[in-house]
């Protein structure tokens, strides 16, 4: 059969690979573009599946808010100019619904699962992009929340996701910023576990500082200084960041409460790449 340039350039839009794999592969088939499609998909795989020793460390933060739900998703590839590339975006954008709709138990659950917009498997869909773009990619982690659900993404590198008992969309909003920018571990001092206390206590304790005073003396000091720095780390006993003078408790007093939230930064306790992108060039290029 004549392979004519419209079809290669058909098999190349669907696919994203490029004009002689899109080629040989419409050879392969005889023309038939599902089966050279399949062929390219077995292709991409393989590929993919070389490229899953690499490190991936950049991505997006993306996340999906429902009627009912919100999802907070975290998908990894290898170059921050890939994290850029709308394909990736969207990428990112769809898996996060994909995990607000379908509620997974978990990442290998989500990824074994069937895309609802598609109806492929999800794992396929991330290797059948590995192949169209080029890197690494991985689903790291996820968050869903059902009811209130409120969303922030900083610049796709830090993503909030709340959860709350009543609706209230912009102060959810302006909760949701403050997480993004303090960083809280916990809502309140009750989900504080006592082991993180006595550590902070342990080491304020061995403090030069105090290592002189008397101990009733030290004591009450390092009481004070460990109740400041569980406090900071308690969302609803930070300092509302749009106005200093309020606590984030004091700001949502009579109008919700906070029931969960997750915050994620990109990439937190991944390895990063240390390339030299001056000899990964010339090695590319065979110099």
């Amino acid at each position: 059969m004549n392979i004519t340039a419209q079809m290669v350039k058909e098999l190349r839009d669907k696919t994203g690979a490029g004009m002689m794999d899109a080629k040989k592969a419409l050879v392969e088939t005889d023309g038939d573009m599902e089966k050279a499609m399949e062929v390219l998909r077995q292709k991409g795989i393989a590929s993919a599946d070389k490229k899953m020793g690499r490190i991936a460390a950049e991505g997006l933060v993306a996340s999906a808010i429902l009627d009912d739900c919100g999802a907070l998703v975290e998908v990894n590839c290898e170059t921050d100019f890939v994290a850029k590339n709308e394909e990736f975006k969207e990428l990112a954008n769809c898996l996060a619904e994909g995990v607000a709709k379908g509620n997974p138990g978990d990442v290998d659950a989500f990824l074994n699962s069937t895309c609802p917009k598609c109806g492929k498997i999800v794992a396929d869909i991330i290797k059948e992009k590995i192949a169209s773009i080029g890197e690494k990619i991985t689903f790291r982690r996820f968050v869903r929340y059902e009811g209130n659900t409120a969303t922030y993404i900083h610049n796709g590198k830090i993503g909030v996701l709340l959860q709350t008992d009543k609706k209230d969309a912009e102060l959810m909003n302006d909760i949701c910023l403050h997480i993004a920018s303090s960083a809280p571990e916990f809502i309140s001092r009750n989900e504080i576990p006592q082991s993180v206390i006595d550590h902070e206590t342990e080491i304020e304790m061995g403090k030069e500082d105090l290592l002189k005073k008397p101990e009733q003396i030290r004591a009450k000091i390092v009481e004070g200084r460990v109740n400041k720095l569980m406090a900071g780390r308690c969302l609803l006993e930070q300092p509302f960041i749009k106005n200093p003078d309020v606590t984030v408790g004091q700001l949502i007093e009579g109008k919700l409460t906070i029931t969960a939230f997750t915050r994620y930064m990109l990439g937190e306790g991944l390895e990063k790449r240390q390339d030299n992108f001056a000899e990964e060039v010339m090695s590319q290029i065979g110099a």
